[in-house]
């Protein structure tokens, strides 16, 4: 089939929603959505637009990556812009479709952003402190289109890149990939280009190309969100790789834990199918290609490339020696390429816009854009964009909006939990592959968690630590024994007992797992610690020698205690203690038996801010109590 015939339908149905000749209503409705309530509030507007009688399209769309204000919602009234919502609930949104669809009120106040240019005294969205300084290559349709709707897809775009590619030699296609300097957005950074032409040389057929989706860093959610939010991109990339080096097979490689994600590849790809995508004589180019899903069981070390080709192939996901490399052999001993879902996507955009184009953005050595997901002690979580090179300053206080509650920044943790915390004296670190490893850490897949002034070093060391200690495989010594033996120490030393020899024996070990361990997990397992002890050096020999934890998160090191010249003896800190430590009558002030005590905080979180009567003290007793906060 010839897409160009397609392409006036397309057209017709994105038109549809953009000018329409009836209201249109757009439902963020990616996982981040979901979970905020978008179902409910999804169902609140068929119920609202059936009782007023108003006739209406309602569509899913996917994550625009503002998480912070979810659920989101979009309304397109016939001669007026669209008009993005946040915060949304089930009243909220019955009441907002009556005041704008019935009133013709579009509820300022309720307001995100104008697709567009302001209007209606509503801000212009893409002028926004959290969008404008991003530019969205991977996430151009993410929170814009249908992701169910291939119509959508192709009206923006969609396909030409790879219909370009079918017209050049394969040669001449990783010749564009190779000039645009696309590097593996997995976390390693390898030329994609270098790598597609290394297996289109090797010998051996067929050949093999994986999307790598088994995304499984803590507080990572790129890849879930671009595969909920725009399959098609991700899929035409693929295509177009698997033309480049020859291959006959695809596998995107996702874990279980993404349902919606799946569910949403499936229906791509079987749309796919329907108009000739896949299978034979792909777009009457000669070129035969398909392509399957293959669950994994959510192992954090089959993201390792061969680790997942053992798990694909139904044996142990383990990671092996290289060389021989992937793309030398790799399934079954054939010439295999494996990239992540982010590199696919910016493939499709490169072909369709050109490598000039995407090379225009970015650093000399570091091209393009960078997906990040922004977790943790900041205001504006969510998934970004951005060019490569922008500082974490301007990722942080101007995309993220600072730190909630006027805290201080302490650290930032690129990279997950095989990364690096940045002290925030590091600011005006630019944000691309050499800058960050230089620092100690990597960019990874894109995990970025802010960390401010109530933040333990020592703790987020001993977190990190804990995961991939559960995560090894525990195929190599240096790693199965090495991250038990870091983990051990971390932990003597956030409940007291740790020694001033702790810190060359982390050192020390750490420098031999990065030299000796197998794959990526057990060589940055360490980094954690190892930048934790670089930059914050203070906070472990406070820990060690003065049993001391400046934030009052180690448990050990901690207890609470009830002023008695600010408690009201209210009773709220004695009915939410769990393990009956709080006593006192009525009026009068309360007491904790320390004895008792078991360090969970709530009495803290429940005392009323007015009073401010619990506080936390050195375990050793009340050494300084902090002034009342009003």
């Amino acid at each position: 089939m010839n897409l160009s015939g397609l392409r006036e339908q397309a057209n017709n149905a994105w038109k549809a929603v953009n000018e329409p000749s009836r209201p249109q209503v757009l439902v963020g409705q990616a996982t981040c959505g979901e979970a905020s309530g978008a179902g409910e509030v999804n169902h609140s507007i068929l119920e609202t637009l059936k009782r007023l009688g108003i006739e209406a399209d309602v569509h899913s769309v996917g994550c625009i990556g503002a998480c912070y204000c979810e659920p989101l919602v979009d309304i397109v009234k016939p001669g007026a812009p669209r008009i993005c919502y946040h915060s949304m609930t089930p009243a909220l949104v019955s009441e907002l479709l009556e005041d704008y669809l019935v009133k013709d009120n579009p509820r300022p106040d309720l307001a995100l952003g104008v697709w567009g240019e302001s209007r209606f005294g509503i801000p212009a969205l893409f002028e926004l402190p959290m969008f404008k300084p991003q530019m969205r290559i991977a996430l151009r349709n993410a929170g814009v289109i249908d992701p169910e709707n291939m119509m959508h897809y192709i009206a923006r775009g969609g396909y030409t890149g790879l219909e370009r590619a079918l017209k050049m030699a394969p040669e001449a296609v990783i010749a564009e990939i190779e000039k645009s300097g696309l590097r593996g957005r997995g976390g390693a950074g390898f030329s994609t280009g270098l790598k597609w032409k290394l297996c289109r040389q090797a010998k051996g057929s067929p050949k093999y190309i994986i999307c790598n989706a088994d995304e499984g860093d803590p507080g990572a959610f790129m890849d879930r969100d671009l595969l909920e939010s725009d399959p098609h991109a991700v899929l035409e990339g693929i295509l177009t790789g698997a033309h480049a080096m020859g291959a006959a097979e695809g596998i995107i490689y996702i874990r279980a834990e993404y349902p919606l994600a799946i569910k949403r590849l499936v229906k791509a790809i079987s749309q796919m199918r329907d108009i000739g995508l896949l299978g034979k004589n792909i777009l009457g180019s000669g070129f035969d290609f398909d392509l399957r899903i293959v669950m994994g069981a959510g192992a954090f070390v089959c993201g390792e490339e061969t680790a997942m080709m053992n798990s694909i192939m139904g044996r142990r996901g383990t990671p092996r020696p290289r060389p021989p490399f992937p793309a030398e052999s790799g399934l079954w001993g054939k010439p295999t390429s494996i990239n992540n879902v982010e590199t696919w996507a910016c493939v499709s955009a490169i072909m369709e816009k050109g490598a000039d184009w995407f090379s225009s953005f970015g650093t000399e050595k570091s091209k393009g854009t960078k997906t990040f997901s922004l977790a943790g002690k900041i205001n504006r979580t969510g998934l970004i964009e951005v060019p490569m090179g922008i500082t974490l300053q301007e990722i942080i206080f101007g995309i993220g909006g600072g730190i909630p509650g006027g805290k201080s920044l302490k650290a930032v943790q690129t990279g997950g939990p095989s990364g690096g915390c940045i002290p925030a004296s590091m600011l005006s670190l630019p944000v691309d592959y050499e800058a960050l490893t230089k620092a100690g850490s990597y960019i990874g897949s894109g995990g970025m968690i802010v960390l401010d002034e109530d933040n333990c070093m020592v703790e987020t060391a001993r977190y990190f630590l804990s995961f991939t200690t559960s995560e090894s495989c525990g195929k190599c010594v240096p790693c199965r024994l090495g991250t038990r033996q870091l983990l051990t120490i971390l932990t003597d030393i956030t409940q007291g007992k740790g020694k001033p020899q702790d810190i060359p024996a982390i050192l020390g070990l750490g420098k031999s797992m990065r030299q000796g361990s197998l794959c990526g997990l057990g060589q940055g397992a360490p980094n954690p610690a190892m930048t934790t002890i670089a930059y914050f050096r203070e906070e472990y020999d406070e820990h060690i020698n003065s049993h001391v934890c400046r934030a009052g998160e180690c448990r050990a090191l901690i207890s609470y205690t009830i002023i008695a010249e600010r408690c009201k003896g209210c009773a709220i800190c004695l009915r939410a203690c769990p393990s009956a430590a709080i006593t006192g009558e009525k009026g009068k002030p309360h007491v904790i038996d320390i004895s008792k005590c078991s360090q969970c905080g709530n009495c803290l979180d429940v005392c009323p801010k007015k009073f401010n009567a619990v506080v936390k003290v050195p375990a050793a007793g009340p050494a300084a109590v902090p002034a009342a906060k009003g």
